[in-house]
């Protein structure tokens, strides 16, 4: 009975080598993988060729729309809905407005941030192939690893791990889904 293989991993000593690895593994042409490292990597998400993040786009999006939702609101309650004159002030008194509007819009942003970098990362993940690694439980202390998914195009499991060998990986392991 054979199993079914997810990819790769490979385990690096130290940030620079990671960085190398994920150069060759991008000019490598492979489309379908991923470096987990203990701490942020200056210039990884360069040498991975990652594309910018669309997170900053869609909490601007949102925090101008909840911006203008609020003001509307209070707008429209205090001009249609339940016109008070308090103190003497107009229905419409700018001023009287900027703590909640600026409240729902901070809210609203920092809601979003939250949520759609859970969605944009594919979280929450309770299992992952890499979970069953006994070198991959060093992610969160002092190792670096790069995993290579089977199902990308170019992955040949000789070639792929040959690529990461050569790229100086102390550790190259076959993950099974």
């Amino acid at each position: 009975m054979s199993t079914k293989l997810w990819g790769v991993l490979a385990q690096y000593e130290n940030p620079h080598t990671v960085t190398k690895g994920c150069e060759a593994v991008r000019d490598a042409g492979y489309s379908e993988w991923d470096a987990c490292v203990p701490f942020p990597v200056h210039g990884l998400d360069r040498a991975m060729g990652l594309k910018p993040s669309k997170l900053p786009w869609i909490v601007l999006a949102v925090g101008i729309a909840g911006s203008s939702a609020a003001l509307f609101f209070e707008t429209w309650a205090m001009g249609w809905a339940y016109p008070i004159i308090v103190g003497g002030k107009p229905l419409f008194s700018l001023p009287a407005f900027v703590p909640v509007w600026y409240e729902l819009t901070v809210l609203s942003s920092c809601v979003t941030a939250f949520l759609a970098n859970w969605i944009l990362n594919g979280l929450p993940r309770p299992h992952h192939p890499a979970f069953a690694s006994k070198a991959f439980e060093r992610v969160t202390d002092d190792k670096f690893f790069i995993m290579v998914e089977a199902t990308d195009p170019k992955f040949d499991l000789e070639k792929t791990k040959a690529l990461l060998t050569s790229t100086g990986a102390t550790l190259v392991e076959e993950l099974e889904p």
